[in-house]
C-alpha cells in the first residue's frame, strides 16, 4: 500500500422554491396556496378552455449555452435557468448574489470559508475545497461572455441581471478548460431601442439595504446606453466579547465589531449600431469593497455530534482587528458582431483588474478560552492579499446563420493571466518581541492559455439533430516564489522550489443526439469529454513547505434526458440522468506538518439524476420545483487524508481506515463522497396573486429548499457533514399598474434555521449560513 503525502428553468414572475416542513409556518403557507388555488379552480371551471390555456402558458425560455440561441427544449444540454426577477428577490434581504443561486438550480451548489469575495461552486458534486487564492475551480463563470477564472473575479457581483443559465456537465468545447463540472453563465440587460429601465429596492433587518437597478435606452439612431448599479450594505451585527489581552492589538470586547459589509458596484454598456449588420458593444464595470471575513466558531462542534447551536452573532477573538476584507475591482470588454450574411464573426475583447486583501482569526475563538495545562491554546491568524491582477481575454468566433439542415461555429481563445499575491502568517501582525517582520511570503502566478475549437450540427431530419464539437487547449502556468518567509533577523529557513512550471496540451468533445418524439417531447444523449488544466499550490511556503503541484485532471461524461412541455405548455418538466468518470482528480488536504497541499487521486466517479419543473396549473398560480439526486465515490486506496487534531490529539471521530506516521493521524479516503456535493436537493416554489382591480393584484410567495447529506472533508466523521439543512423564503404584497411596480414585505431563512455549512476541523470550528433577514422591498419597471 502506497502512502501519498496529502491531507430551473423558471418563468417571468419570481421563482422561489418552497419546501413545508419541520415548520408551522411554511405548513401554514402550503395549506394558503393550496386552498387559494382550489377556490380559483372551482371559480373557473366554467371558463372558456381556450382562453385558460393562454392565461396559464408558460413563456418560451431563451438560452445560449451553445453560443447561440435557442429554446431551452431544443438543447442537447441539462440546463438550469433562473430569470432576473427570480435572482433580484432571492437576494433583496443583501444576500451574496452568487451564493444565493445555491440550492435554486438542480445540481448546482455554492459555499465559502473566505467571505464574499471568494465563493466556491460544485456542479454534480465536483468542485474545489481549496481556499488558496490561486486555487482553479472545475465549475467556470461567465458573466456577458466574459470568463472569470480567478477566484476574486468570480465573486463579482451580479445585477440588472436578465437571465442566469446553469450548464451542468462539462462544456469543455465551447468553454473551454476548467469546466469539468459545468458553468454558470449570467447575461445582464443590455442597451436597448427603447428607454427603459428598473429598480429593486429593500430594507431588512441588521441595518441591510439592497437596490439593483439599470436605466437605458437610445442617444441617436446609432448610439444606446445602458447604466446599471448594486448597491449592498449590513451593518456589523455581531459582538466579540473576547475582554483579555491582545497579542496583535485586537480592541476587544466591542458591540456590533463586525459581519456587515458595503458592496458597490457599477456598470455602463454603450452599443453602437450603425447598420443591421454591425454591431459594437462596449462595456466598463467597477467595484469597491469592504466587509468582514468569514467568522468561524471555535468550540462549536462536539465530539461524536455534528449538531450546533451557539449564538450566531457572538464570537469572542483575541486577534485579527476583527476579521476585515476588502477588494478594487475594474474591467471592461468590447463585443464586436458583424453579419455576413451566411455567416456571422464574433470578437470579444476583455481585460480584468482586482486588488485587496481579506484577514482573520483561523483559530474561531480566543486561545485564553481553550487552555491546555492551563495555558492557552490555539493561536491562529492569517492575510491572503492580491497585490495586483491582471486578466485578459480574446475570442474569435465564426458561426454559420442557417441551422437547416446544417449549422456550424469555428473560433479560436487566447487567455492571459497574472497576479502578484502575499500570504501573512500570525507572527507578522504581533507586537512587541514576538513580531516577526519577516513572516509573509510573495508569489508571482502566470496562466496563460490557447485554444481553437469547432462545433457542427446536422439535422438528419426533421425530429432528428446531431451535433459533435471539439477543441483543443494549451494550458500552461507558472508560480515563482519572490519572497521567503524567514526568521526575525532575516535568516532564510526555506529550502523548497523558488520556481514551478506545468503545462498541457488536451483535447475536449462532445457528442450529442435530439429527437423530437412529438412537438410536446423531446430526448436526447450526450457523451462528453473535458478537463482541469495542472495547478501549482504555492501557499505552502508560508509555513516554509516545498510547492505541491496536481496534474490536468480529465473527465468522460454521460446523459440522457427528456425534455417536456405538457398540457398545453402549462407544464414544462425536464429531466436527465448523469454518469461520469474523472481520472487523476485533483483534490485539497494536509502533509505531515499540516499545511494545506494539492494533489491528484485516482478517480472519482459518480452517478445521479436532475429534474427542472414548472406549472401553471390554473390563471394566477405558478408552481416550480427542482430536484437533484447524486452518488458520489473517490476511487484511490493508496490515498489517505490527515485528520482533525490538536496538540498531537485527535479530537473527531473519524470513521475510515487510519494510520499514524509520527505524530500525525491519516485517514484512508478510497470509496469516501466527493466533498460539498449533496446526496439530494429539492427545492420547490409557488407564486399566486389575486386580481385587484383592472391592474393589481395581491401576491404571496414562497420558496423552500432541503438539502442531504454533505460532507465537507475528504474523510468520513461524525461531526464534519450536514444532513437536512433548508430554509425558506415569504413574500407578501401587492403588484400594480399590471405588473409595473411592486411594494412587499418579505423574509429570507424565514426560520432562522442555523445550518452548518463548513468547518475548521482541528479547532472544531463551525461556519453558519446567514441569518434571518426580515424586511420591505420596493421593485419599479418602466419604458
Amino acid at each position: 500500500m502506497q502512502l501519498r503525502s496529502c491531507s430551473g428553468a423558471v418563468d417571468r414572475s419570481p421563482s422561489h422554491r418552497f419546501f413545508p416542513r419541520r415548520s408551522p409556518l411554511s405548513r401554514a403557507c402550503a395549506l394558503l396556496v393550496l386552498s387559494m388555488g382550489a377556490t380559483a379552480a372551482m371559480a373557473e371551471e366554467a371558463a372558456d378552455p381556450a382562453a385558460r390555456s393562454a392565461a396559464t402558458a408558460l413563456d418560451t425560455i431563451t438560452v445560449t449555452a451553445e453560443r447561440r440561441e435557442q429554446n431551452l427544449q431544443d438543447v442537447p444540454v441539462s440546463v438550469g435557468v433562473v430569470q432576473g426577477e427570480a435572482m433580484r428577490a432571492y437576494t433583496e434581504g443583501g444576500d451574496d448574489t452568487l451564493l444565493a443561486l445555491s440550492g435554486k438550480v438542480p445540481g448546482f451548489y455554492a459555499e465559502t470559508t473566505t467571505g464574499r469575495i471568494f465563493p466556491r461552486f460544485y456542479i454534480r458534486g465536483l468542485g474545489n475545497i481549496d481556499f488558496y487564492l490561486g486555487a482553479s475551480q472545475p465549475v467556470s463563470i461567465i458573466q456577458d461572455d466574459v470568463v472569470l477564472e480567478h477566484v476574486v473575479l468570480k465573486s463579482n457581483p451580479v445585477y440588472d441581471v436578465d437571465q442566469v443559465e446553469v450548464l451542468r456537465g462539462p462544456q469543455g468545447s465551447l468553454f473551454g478548460r476548467n469546466t469539468t463540472a459545468g458553468i454558470v453563465k449570467f447575461d445582464t440587460v443590455k442597451p436597448g431601442g427603447e428607454f427603459s429601465g428598473r429598480v429593486n429596492a429593500s430594507y431588512g433587518s441588521h441595518d441591510t439595504v439592497a437596490i439593483d437597478g439599470g436605466i437605458g435606452g437610445p442617444i441617436n439612431d446609432v448610439l444606446s446606453f445602458r447604466v446599471s448599479t448594486l448597491y449592498q450594505h449590513r451593518g456589523d451585527w455581531v459582538d466579540n466579547t473576547y475582554s483579555g489581552p491582545s497579542a496583535d492589538g485586537t480592541v476587544s470586547p466591542r458591540n456590533n465589531a463586525m459581519g456587515g459589509y458595503d458592496d458597490r458596484n457599477l456598470r455602463l454598456q454603450m452599443l453602437f449600431k450603425p447598420s443591421e449588420q454591425f454591431s459594437l458593444l462596449a462595456s466598463a464595470h467597477t467595484r469597491d469593497y469592504d466587509g468582514t471575513s468569514t467568522l468561524f466558531l471555535r468550540g462549536a462542534m462536539h465530539k461524536g455530534s455534528n449538531k450546533v447551536d451557539v449564538a450566531r452573532d457572538k464570537v469572542a477573538y483575541d486577534e485579527a482587528d476583527n476579521n476585515p476584507q476588502a477588494y478594487r475591482t475594474h474591467g471592461g470588454s468590447i463585443k464586436a458582431v458583424y453579419d455576413f450574411g451566411a455567416t456571422t464573426l464574433t470578437s470579444i475583447s476583455a481585460y480584468e483588474t482586482t486588488s485587496g486583501y481579506s484577514r482573520g482569526d483561523t483559530d474561531g475563538g480566543a486561545a485564553a478560552d481553550f487552555p491546555v495545562n492551563g495555558v492557552p491554546n490555539g493561536y491562529g491568524q492569517s492575510m491572503g492579499q492580491v497585490r495586483d491582477l491582471g486578466q485578459f481575454t480574446q475570442e474569435l468566433r465564426l458561426a454559420s446563420n442557417t441551422i437547416d439542415p446544417w449549422s456550424w461555429q469555428v473560433g479560436a481563445f487566447y487567455f492571459d493571466g497574472r497576479d502578484t499575491t502575499d500570504f501573512y502568517q500570525r507572527a507578522w501582525f504581533l507586537q512587541g518581541a514576538a513580531r516577526n517582520p519577516n513572516n509573509w511570503v510573495r508569489l508571482r502566478n502566470i496562466n496563460t492559455s490557447w485554444a481553437g475549437f469547432g462545433q457542427v450540427s446536422w439535422k438528419a431530419s426533421d425530429a432528428l439533430t446531431l451535433t459533435a464539437g471539439v477543441r483543443a487547449t494549451r494550458d500552461e502556468k507558472s508560480t515563482r516564489l519572490l519572497k521567503t518567509a524567514d526568521t526575525a533577523a532575516g535568516v532564510v529557513t526555506y529550502k523548497g522550489r523558488h520556481n514551478v512550471e506545468m503545462s498541457d496540451t488536451q483535447p475536449s468533445w462532445d457528442l450529442s443526439a435530439m429527437y423530437e418524439v412529438n412537438p410536446a417531447l423531446s430526448v436526447y444523449a450526450r457523451v462528453a469529454r473535458g478537463f482541469r488544466g495542472p495547478t501549482i499550490q504555492g501557499r505552502s511556503a508560508v509555513f516554509n513547505s516545498d510547492f505541491t503541484t496536481a496534474d490536468s485532471e480529465t473527465i468522460l461524461s454521460w446523459e440522457a434526458g427528456i425534455k417536456s412541455s405538457l398540457f398545453d405548455n402549462r407544464l414544462r418538466l425536464n429531466v436527465s440522468g448523469f454518469t461520469y468518470a474523472v481520472d487523476d482528480i485533483q483534490l485539497n488536504g494536509n502533509d505531515s506538518n499540516g499545511n494545506g497541499v494539492l494533489f491528484n487521486a485516482d478517480k472519482a466517479r459518480a452517478y445521479g439524476l436532475e429534474a427542472d419543473m414548472d406549472w401553471r396549473p390554473i390563471p394566477n398560480l405558478s408552481l416550480s420545483a427542482g430536484l437533484s439526486l447524486l452518488h458520489s465515490k473517490i476511487q484511490d486506496k493508496r490515498v489517505y487524508a490527515q485528520v482533525c487534531a490538536l496538540n498531537g490529539v485527535v479530537v473527531c471521530t473519524v470513521k475510515d481506515p487510519t494510520i499514524k506516521i509520527g505524530s500525525n493521524v491519516y485517514a484512508q479516503i478510497d470509496g469516501n463522497p466527493l466533498p460539498n456535493a449533496p446526496k439530494y436537493n429539492l427545492n420547490l416554489a409557488a407564486r399566486y396573486d389575486i386580481p385587484v382591480g383592472d391592474d393589481g393584484a395581491v401576491f404571496l410567495a414562497t420558496d423552500w429548499n432541503r438539502q442531504g447529506r454533505t460532507q465537507f472533508v475528504l474523510y468520513s466523521t461524525d461531526e464534519f457533514h450536514s444532513n437536512g439543512n433548508f430554509e425558506g423564503g415569504l413574500r407578501v404584497g401587492y403588484s400594480g399598474g399590471y405588473g409595473a411596480w411592486e411594494v412587499a414585505a418579505f423574509a429570507r431563512n424565514i426560520t432562522n434555521e442555523k445550518n452548518l455549512k463548513g468547518v475548521i476541523e482541528n479547532y472544531m470550528a463551525a461556519v453558519y449560513n446567514e441569518p434571518r433577514i426580515v424586511g420591505v422591498s420596493f421593485n419599479y419597471n418602466w419604458r
